[in-house]
This record gives structure tokens, sequence and C-alpha cells, in this order.
């Protein structure tokens, strides 16, 4: 089984981020240019304070009909975020998001943030061990391993 430690060897561990007090519309450009669905928030201490997602803007500025010039990403983030370790199993990452209703898992290591992990991540990782899972049967079942 893949660890999120494998899926960010693969992807990288880089993460994009913004202070809470960054305005939403900021956030919302910094998310189209990394082409990314959340941006971590993190204080000046660079500790983690939320998440913030296009889910979050659209049920809690579009739907109140706010500017997202101004107001600040800390009064529409989730604050309650889930994070992993990085021998946490895909498998183990697929059901903390369905559970929790999340598609983002920051990753930490000794307290240090590593990385963040997407439902994309996972499922294509998912989907690359099944796919390894099946071509080995096949081989099996014709017999040319």
């Amino acid at each position: 089984m893949e660890t999120v430690r494998e899926i960010l060897r693969h992807k990288g561990n880089e993460v994009y981020w913004v202070g809470p007090h960054t305005p939403i519309h900021d956030a919302l450009e910094e998310m189209a240019e990394h082409d990314v669905g959340a941006l971590l928030v993190l204080d000046e201490q660079e500790k983690l304070r939320g998440i913030f997602s296009e889910r979050d803007y659209a049920r809690r500025i579009i739907e109140r009909g706010e500017d997202p010039r101004t107001i600040p990403v800390a009064e529409a983030m989730t604050t309650e975020v889930r994070g992993v370790l990085p021998e946490r199993t895909v498998e183990e990452c697929m059901a903390i998001m369905t559970k929790n209703r999340v598609r983002h898992l920051p990753v930490f290591e000794d307290g240090e943030l590593m990385g963040l992990v997407s439902i994309g991540d996972v499922v294509r990782a998912v989907i690359h061990e099944k796919e390894f899972v099946i071509d080995q049967l096949e081989h099996y079942i014709t017999g040319s391993l």
C-alpha cells in the first residue's frame, strides 16, 4: 500500500498558503495561479490556523453576497483541519477524507508541516495501485510471469 510519504515524493511537497488577513480575492488569485483548490492559512509564526478552499468561498462568501476584496480569509476559512502523518496509507487518507467530508489533508512530521495531499492525489494513487494489481493478475492468469 502506498503511503502519504510516497505520494509527496512523486508530487513534491510544495505547499501554497496565505495569511489569515489576506483578502479572499487575493487568495483566489493565488489558487488560480497555482491551479489548486485550497490554500493553507498560516499565521506569522507559520503555524497552521486553517484551510481556505473553493468550497469555503462558495458557501461562505458568494452565498452571503459579500465582496471578496474586503473580507479576510480568516472569516471564511475552515478552522478544524485534519492532518495526517506521512506513514498513513492512501486507503486511510481516503477514509479520513470521506468520514470528515474534506478534500485536503496537511501532512505533518514531528510537528512540522511537510506537504498537502488532495483527494485527487489519493484517487490517483488508489487507481495506480489497482492497475498494478490487475496487471499482475493478468500476467498470472496468462502464465507470462
